[in-house]
């Protein structure tokens, strides 16, 4: 699986979201332009000591993923999106598609590829999740669709999630 985002902005995010990347074996794109450069502590504090664990694949623009994986499927989360995340089938192969934290996914790509965008249900007041809350939220679906498919289940003297 692959989580790309498109210029994101703080690197705090893009480090948890590596994180994430790194324990369920999921690719990471990064679309330019960035918000920060990838030698920033915060970035790196964030993604501890995993980024040894993260494929990560940088693009100069969106259009590059597209062509690169032509024929994979995109699902593109978006608060304007018309259907829930859980309503969505994902592979082992799709790409999970999301927008700089100030403004989300550019309006041009959600027009261009509506039928494949989805959202993540919340209350009318509330704007957005934080990005990498979101990510973690919909890969984890995906995740559980493929039966977590090569993620080792916890047994005795294993650490547990929140640690």
């Amino acid at each position: 699986m692959h989580i790309v985002l498109i210029e994101p902005e703080i690197p705090g995010n893009t480090g948890n979201i590596a994180r994430l990347c790194a324990a369920t074996g999921t690719e990471l794109h990064l679309v330019k332009p960035l918000g920060f450069s990838t030698d920033d502590r915060y970035l790196k504090r964030a993604g501890l000591d995993y980024w040894h664990l993260v494929k990560v694949h940088y693009h100069e623009n969106f259009d590059e993923v597209l062509a690169l994986y032509h024929g994979h499927d995109f699902h593109y989360c978006s608060t304007k999106a018309p259907r829930s995340y859980s309503e969505a089938a994902y592979g082992r192969e799709d790409l999970l598609v999301f927008g700089k934290e100030t403004a989300g996914i550019p309006e041009s790509i959600l027009q261009e590829h509506w039928e494949s965008c989805v959202r993540i249900p919340m209350i009318a007041e509330a704007r957005s999740l934080n990005l990498s809350n979101a990510v973690a939220v919909v890969a984890y679906e995906a995740l559980r669709q493929q039966g977590f498919a090569q993620l080792a289940e916890a047994g005795p003297g294993l650490r547990s999630s929140g640690e």
